[in-house]
């Protein structure tokens, strides 16, 4: 059984103490997507969206959350971040176009980036859904998850599958 640990003996919440744990390079991926109708696409891929340039927008809105994520998820470390990348991707999908949105997040020090990565992918799927919610407000943000991580004493992790989910 797994030791929860980021409670203390009275069973309240703690910050996990690293000051023993080495430091290493450590980086996550993360991805998350938005879908989207034609319009939206077209506004989006050919820059003429009323807001501006959205994918240039929530890039920048990705980088600044993962910068920010001790700030707003309670047990996460302040971090060094010395990277953070962040790729769009759109495929044709039945219903619309989806964008794929992935997040590259790399430090060397006593944690990982994990919280980091996930919080940057989705901060810019909900950047992009407030940039073009006055042309739809149908669109649907898909699931977030980590595709891998590197470093750590719990060593790398690699999702070799896309999670599944469906919205009825």
């Amino acid at each position: 059984m797994a030791e929860f640990t980021h409670f203390n003996e009275q069973g309240r919440a703690k910050m996990v103490d690293i000051t023993l744990k080495k430091e290493t390079s450590r980086s996550a991926a993360a991805q998350s997507s938005i879908l989207v109708n034609e319009e939206i696409y077209s506004g989006i891929t050919n820059q003429t969206m009323k807001k501006g340039d959205v994918l240039a927008v929530a890039q920048v809105a990705g980088i600044m959350a993962a910068k920010q994520t001790s700030g707003i998820i309670p047990m996460c470390h302040p971090i060094a971040i010395s990277g953070i990348d962040i790729k769009f991707e759109w495929d044709k999908v039945k219903t619309g176009y989806e964008l794929m949105i992935i997040a590259v997040v790399k430090t060397k020090g006593s944690t990982g980036v994990e919280m980091e990565a996930l919080t940057a992918a989705s901060v810019c799927a909900l950047t992009i859904y407030d940039m073009c919610k006055a042309a739809d407000k149908g669109m649907v943000i898909g699931a977030t998850f980590l595709k891998q991580k590197t470093g750590g004493k719990n060593g790398d992790f690699h999702r070799s599958d896309k999670p599944v989910t469906t919205i009825d």
